[in-house]
């Protein structure tokens, strides 16, 4: 399945990747090695949390390099008539407006108004025009957007 990714967060994945792959897992084997150390391996939390940590780096490194191996770089798209992944656009409700961008799920942070193309929001604006108005169910009922304006 590919990962739908700016430029700038492959990277950031790449550079988490290579750190991983050196840094914490030297840290990591080092820690394992000074806890063996210690004696009796079945009661030495020391050694076991270390393996634990090291099992979840391990499982980290893996879903990293598939992710940067099914990378699809998206970019940003400026102007265009209507909403699409890359997408930075304005839209109102209540009064209120919001700046969206429309990103792949793996630098998804709504908090910062980046939707991911898979959410129910992502998904519900892709495809519409300014002066559209879009209705997004959510937990606490139904929210209209006003398209106002594709950047």
């Amino acid at each position: 399945m590919p990962t739908y990714i700016s430029k700038e967060g492959l990277q950031e994945l790449r550079d988490e990747f290579e750190k991983r792959k050196t840094l914490v897992r030297r840290e990591i084997a080092e820690q394992i090695s000074s806890a063996k150390e210690l004696g009796d391996l079945s009661e030495n939390f020391e050694y076991h949390d270390a393996k634990e940590r090291q099992g979840l780096n391990e499982a980290r490194i893996v879903q990293l390099e598939s992710m940067i191996n099914d990378a699809v770089i998206v970019e940003k798209t400026e102007g265009g008539s209507d909403i699409d992944l890359g997408t930075t656009f304005v839209a109102e409700s209540g009064g209120e407006e919001k700046t969206f961008q429309v990103v792949g799920s793996t630098e998804a942070d709504p908090m910062a108004g980046k939707i991911s193309n898979e959410s129910p929001i992502g998904q519900a604006f892709i495809g519409h025009k300014v002066g559209e108005k879009v209705e997004i169910t959510v937990p606490s009922g139904a929210i209209v957007y006003t398209i106002k304006e594709i950047k």
